[in-house]
């Protein structure tokens, strides 16, 4: 082999322990901020205070990200979006990221210049009717109206469901999520369809008394929740994927808001030293440092002190884990390993 030649091969190999930025990570650092895209408004997901302040599951995965990426939660731009708008903002590059309680679906992972990168929350949709109607099956709703949003993975569903039992369903149908919601409780249709984390949200958020209003138990479709970013830029697209992963890995290993510190400084178990770059460097292979999912972790807890706090039984919205519960207690949670 040719001197040249040789000199080539090894600077090659010597890339592959390590990853270029990327022009979007480049992009996110010059400006010292990441633009993510949010809902107008789903308690428990992502959703504003009166001072403007976000919280809710989706929000927090951002704030991971920013934390792994920029080394701070709140360097974040947060974007609401209605359901018409999320994939355009995404698309020209109005947003980094769509953390916004989407369906991951092959039309939109493939045709769409979008890319998925990690399930964050496992949700089918339902039904909730007004407990005064006596209604217990999404079946008994035969020539109902029903309120659902356009421009959703929900108003396709109404219509399979629909036309597959017969039911004649009458969608009524709104650009807007707080329009849905404010037409369902005034009485304009009697039903209402969404994600059953949205309703359970909207149950508990707008509802005058939610013991008066019941969630059906059909679920009708799979509604796989996750972060979206644009096609073609696969750095970027690996480094929001770990951070999701990350967080799972962390609660599979014990990892907390509260310990991390501490077990970065005294564990002695080789997985969680990875995990928080005491032992090895997988920041490198993201374009990162070696402390990006520690960092992660610190600000925001890992994935089950995140769906606790935001979603979970003891809060308003009153989720139980489920199928979000880790893979080793029967969920479907499964993170790829960080090695």
């Amino acid at each position: 082999m040719k001197p040249i030649r040789l000199s080539l091969l090894v600077l090659a190999l010597a890339s592959l322990g390590s990853a270029h930025a990327g022009k979007t990570l480049d992009t996110i650092k010059q400006r010292d901020q990441i633009a993510i895209g949010v809902s107008t408004g789903v308690p428990g997901f992502s959703a504003a205070d009166s001072q403007g302040r976000w919280t809710g599951l989706d929000v927090d995965i951002g704030k991971a990200v920013a934390a792994a990426v920029l080394g701070d939660a709140n360097k974040v731009k947060w974007v609401p979006l209605a359901s018409q708008q999320r994939f355009t903002a995404l698309q020209s590059g109005e947003v980094d990221v769509l953390s916004r309680n989407t369906t991951v679906t092959l039309t939109r992972d493939a045709s769409m210049g979008l890319a998925y990168t990690a399930i964050a929350f496992y949700d089918g949709q339902g039904f909730m009717v007004p407990a005064k109607t006596k209604v217990k099956s999404a079946k008994q709703l035969k020539g109902a109206t029903v309120c659902v949003q356009s421009g959703t993975t929900s108003e396709k569903n109404l219509a399979d469901f629909s036309r597959i039992n017969k039911l004649n369903l009458k969608p009524v149908v709104f650009d807007k999520f707080d329009a849905a919601n404010a037409a369902y409780f005034a009485g304009r249709c009697q039903a209402y369809t969404t994600d059953t984390s949205g309703l359970a949200s909207v149950r508990a958020k707008e509802a005058k008394d939610p013991k008066e209003h019941l969630i059906l138990p059909e679920l009708i479709s799979k509604e796989p929740l996750g972060p979206l970013v644009r096609r073609g830029d696969d750095e970027w697209l690996a480094i929001v994927r770990w951070v999701v992963n990350g967080l799972i890995e962390a609660e599979e290993n014990g990892i907390t808001q509260a310990n991390v510190d501490q077990l970065k400084a005294d564990s002695a178990d080789p997985v969680v030293g990875r995990l928080l770059g005491k032992t090895e460097d997988t920041g490198k292979l993201l374009g990162l440092d070696r402390d990006w999912l520690a960092r992660a972790i610190k600000a925001v807890g890992n994935y089950g002190e995140i769906y606790e706090r935001n979603v979970g039984e003891k809060t308003p919205v009153g989720l139980a884990r489920g199928k979000n519960r880790l893979w080793t207690d029967g969920g479907l949670h499964y993170a790829l390993p960080l090695r």
